[in-house]
């Protein structure tokens, strides 16, 4: 491992691995191979998960296992959008690696290497179950049945092992939780550890919740994220943007206030979901939404009263999904005490990338900033690990892999380019290893929907830099200590050079060292 002292005294570590953390933690690794279930949401950020941030709303069993292990204050993902995220977590490899780069061209290579493949060979039972969305089917599990594309909230279609297509009454979340309890209990060989993806398509657009949650929230009204009307000042790619709350939240789609007569580019879509619904779900449904209904349209609100109406609620909408999912989520805490499987499971908690609550006056993720490069991401540690409370060192979503390989006894293959988090995890605040000083990410899905520019950067501690290329040639520079919230581009002004030319080498560094092809310049092809 390299290091380099700037003038600045900005240091920049050149990571290849941790190898002598790791052989020591491998030694010390506990005899009894711990079993794995990894929970992951579709679109949930931190602001919107209470041992993060209670501003908005408790959830009390998605803090459980905070409380009862360790919190990531610093953990990110590689490049924020669905299909390409996941295929950053199974494969401990950059999209540029693992090849799936967006979710519009793209289709998994289910032959490559991934983590469950290796955990599958050394002897555990693997199984996923709900969101996949990679396009190809699973591979390297002994169990799967998982939701074509997105999923529907209601009445479910899953696909089979064996190719068929069956659909399920009642909410996914609720179906999701109910298949992974029943896999636990009846299905799986009790002889053999396991790791068990509990994968939800929770808390995706268009955030249609369960009847049971509908009435929730709505005697909350929310302040407006200081930021909510963003003028982008010195910021063309964010200015440039298709996922305004503002302009783009469609209130038929997005807001159910579809009525007859009534129609947007979506519309079809809605009537396509809702007719998924019996009677006694679209009676309720109806009974909720109709009175929002007859008052929106009656309102006719315009202006800053139409936009602020629209971030209220989304808001009780995006609530009400969680709520359903923090349940859930306790119930399978339940079963896993119950059946005296916690003492030797690691239990994960995280989303596939984070989300944007009204900041910049957004929804959606795809921007290098904080709030959807930034997820929330707690784990329930098995005994024996000494981790506890708080971690702040930088994660990437291209370290799941590893660790999981590693807690299992395997030593990741030297291809995987993460760095496994088992140090971190068995010896907490105590850990003196080195440990990497910044993180690439890289967004390719341009043009598509939300048209939010191609771009890749690196962030550290204190600072990001991005680079907005292919139809634009476009730098960022931020002081996140200084300007948390990402309002001010400092890139070009006196006094930042020294720091630029820093970022610029390390980012250059990090390109070489993940082999993307992509090096500074106003236009390159994807891949």
């Amino acid at each position: 491992m390299q290091n380099k002292m700037t003038a600045t005294g900005f240091k920049v570590v050149f990571v290849g691995s941790a190898a002598a953390a790791l052989a020591s933690c491998v030694q010390n690794a506990p005899r009894l191979r711990p079993n794995i279930v990894y929970i992951m949401t579709d679109d949930h950020t931190a602001q919107m998960m209470s041992c993060y941030d209670d501003r908005f709303m408790q959830t009390p069993n998605l803090d459980r296992i905070a409380e009862d292990g360790v919190r990531f204050t610093n953990s990110f993902v590689a490049n924020s959008l669905s299909g390409p995220s996941r295929a950053c977590m199974l494969t401990g490899k950059h999209s540029c690696a693992n090849r799936f780069f967006d979710n519009t061209t793209c289709v998994f290579d289910s032959t490559q290497q991934t983590f469950p493949k290796l955990l599958q060979e050394a002897g555990y039972q693997t199984a996923v179950i709900g969101k996949w969305h990679l396009e190809s089917l699973p591979t390297g599990f002994d169990f799967w049945e998982i939701v074509p594309g997105q999923g529907d909230y209601y009445n479910p279609d899953f696909i089979q092992q064996d190719g068929s297509t069956v659909r399920r009454h009642g909410y996914l979340t609720n179906i999701i939780t109910d298949d992974a309890i029943d896999w636990l209990e009846n299905r799986r060989d009790k002889d053999k550890p396991f790791c068990l993806l509990v994968h939800h398509k929770a808390i995706h657009r268009n955030w249609m919740a369960d009847t049971c949650d509908l009435e929730l929230y709505e005697d909350r009204t929310f302040p407006l994220p200081e930021n909510f009307y963003d003028t982008y000042e010195g910021r063309p790619a964010a200015a440039s943007q298709e996922m305004s709350i503002v302009r783009d939240m469609d209130p038929l789609y997005d807001l159910k206030m579809f009525r007859e007569g009534h129609h947007s580019d979506k519309s079809d879509k809605y009537e396509l979901f809702v007719s998924r619904m019996d009677k006694e779900q679209k009676a309720a449904w109806d009974a909720f939404y109709d009175p929002i209904r007859d008052e929106f349209f009656s309102s006719k609100l315009s202006g800053r009263e139409l936009h602020e109406w629209k971030y209220n609620r989304y808001m009780r909408d995006y609530m009400k999904v969680v709520k359903s999912l923090d349940d859930n989520v306790g119930r399978l805490l339940d079963y896993l005490d119950a059946a005296s499987l916690t003492d030797n499971t690691l239990i994960v908690y995280t989303s596939d990338q984070g989300f944007y609550m009204g900041e910049h006056g957004w929804f959606d993720k795809r921007f290098m900033y904080e709030e959807s490069m930034h997820t929330p991401l707690v784990m329930k540690l098995p005994k024996g690990y000494k981790a506890k409370g708080d971690i702040d060192a930088m994660v990437q979503n291209i370290d799941y892999a590893p660790t999981f390989l590693e807690a299992a006894g395997i030593t990741p293959p030297e291809d995987i380019q993460g760095i496994s988090m088992l140090p971190l995890l068995k010896e907490g605040k105590a850990f003196k290893g080195e440990w990497r000083d910044a993180l690439y990410y890289h967004f390719y899905e341009y043009p598509a929907e939300h048209s939010v520019k191609r771009h890749y950067g690196v962030r550290t501690d204190e600072w990001k830099l991005i680079h907005f290329y292919n139809d634009i040639d476009h730098w960022e520079l931020y002081n996140l200590r200084e300007d948390p919230s990402e309002m001010h581009n400092l890139y070009g002004l006196e006094g930042t050079e020294e720091i630029t030319a820093t970022l610029k080498e390390r980012l250059l560094a990090l390109q070489e060292e993940y082999s993307d092809p992509v090096r500074f310049g106003p236009s390159h092809d994807k891949d």
